[in-house]
């Protein structure tokens, strides 16, 4: 089973979290594992939307890796979702090439866990804020995978917590396997 993983940070050098999954990520990359930055490949913008449609159709789990902030995720990531997905291919009558698909969810949280709440000070829970994600999965026929998270990314995780959760992310993904 081969996993890609699309890493979508707009400034990863200046990242605390995602820089450092990323740099975990590619000590412990094996040929079942890719690693695809967005931000790298497509500088000004422009998708290579067959590009992208084949290297989903090439590998069985989906990880799409970004940084939450502003309740939403980056918007190179939202304009990827808007180009690649398209109506017959990955939806509509003829639409199936991400049927069956395992798809996940890998995000830094720059606030504390416990303000992701509806009784905390932001209101929401993350599963809800991530909910287009799942309904976007839903529709095109892919299988939703738990999410991962570290939390307080922004100003609180220190790098024991920090180095801590990269390990737990590339072990997230190898146990992909077993979904």
């Amino acid at each position: 089973m081969k996993t890609l993983i699309i890493l979508a940070h707009p400034d990863i050098e200046s990242s605390r979290v995602n820089r450092r999954w990323k740099e975990e990520l590619l000590q412990s990359t094996t040929d079942d594992i890719a690693l695809h930055e967005l931000y790298t490949t497509y500088p000004d913008g422009k998708i290579d939307v067959s590009r992208e449609q084949e290297l989903l159709e090439t590998h069985d789990h989906i990880m799409l890796q970004f940084p939450l902030y502003w309740y939403s995720y980056p918007p190179l990531l939202k304009k990827w979702f808007d180009d690649v997905f398209t109506h017959g291919w990955a939806y509509g009558s003829k639409g199936n090439r991400l049927k069956g698909k395992r798809m996940g969810l890998a995000m830094s949280i720059g606030d504390k866990q416990e303000n992701y709440a509806q009784d905390g000070p932001i209101g929401y829970s993350v599963e809800e804020l991530v909910a287009p994600f799942i309904a976007s999965m839903n529709h095109v026929g892919a299988q939703a995978l738990p999410h991962y998270a570290v939390y307080g990314a922004s100003f609180q995780a220190t790098d024991e917590e920090i180095n801590r959760s990269a390990k737990g992310y590339v072990c997230y993904i190898k146990q992909l396997r077993d979904f």
